[in-house]
């Protein structure tokens, strides 16, 4: 439910595309970036993702949405990261590392995000690779995360994420309609 908007291949270098940076952002270059993952949150829900909204999604609900993952930024409860081309934001991930007293070794992977104008191309395996090493630094040893669609399964299991489990109905398609949720996890080595 989480990170169904991704890229699930690769882009040969024949295709001429832009080199594509991924980076976590500091609160205040997450503030600077609403704008370019407000857009990218749009292109998800709009292209048929499950990542939480409903469509249609306007704009100040998305805007509003990164405002509060901002504050978790500022707070030290997310880690935001962008993965960034030289038309802009591109796609985007988060590590929620406040996690309950009886859970400090663990982070929750969110809002795996790619815009669609970037599919095929990397995108989605950098993210996750700089997110599992975000979450080392940040002293994590277990990610988990979930999600509904099939070509984030892919990807998930290729980076080496153990499938736990799915369970139906858990959420609904941003046009309506029940989707099923399979759940993975992640040890840090």
């Amino acid at each position: 439910m989480d990170s169904a908007c991704l890229d699930s291949g690769q882009r040969g270098a024949e295709s001429g595309a832009a080199a594509v940076t991924v980076r976590v952002l500091s609160s205040a270059e997450a503030h600077a970036a609403v704008p370019g993952l407000t857009d990218v949150l749009l292109d998800c829900v709009d292209g048929g993702a499950s990542v939480s909204f409903m469509a249609p999604l306007d704009r100040a609900t998305a805007e509003g949405f990164w405002g509060q993952v901002v504050a978790g930024v500022e707070q030290g409860e997310r880690i935001l990261l962008v993965a960034e081309d030289g038309e802009g934001v591109l796609g985007t991930v988060q590590l929620v590392v406040g996690q309950p007293p009886n859970q400090p070794h663990r982070a929750d992977l969110s809002k795996m995000l790619v815009h669609r104008r970037a599919r095929r191309r990397g995108v989605g395996a950098a993210l996750m690779q700089a997110a599992e090493e975000a979450g080392r630094a940040a002293g994590k040893t277990l990610l988990v995360l979930d999600t509904a669609s099939p070509d984030a399964e892919r990807l998930y299991q290729r980076a080496g994420w153990v499938k736990v489990g799915v369970i139906p109905n858990y959420a609904l398609w941003p046009q309506g309609g029940l989707c099923d949720t399979t759940f993975f996890y992640k040890a840090l080595g």
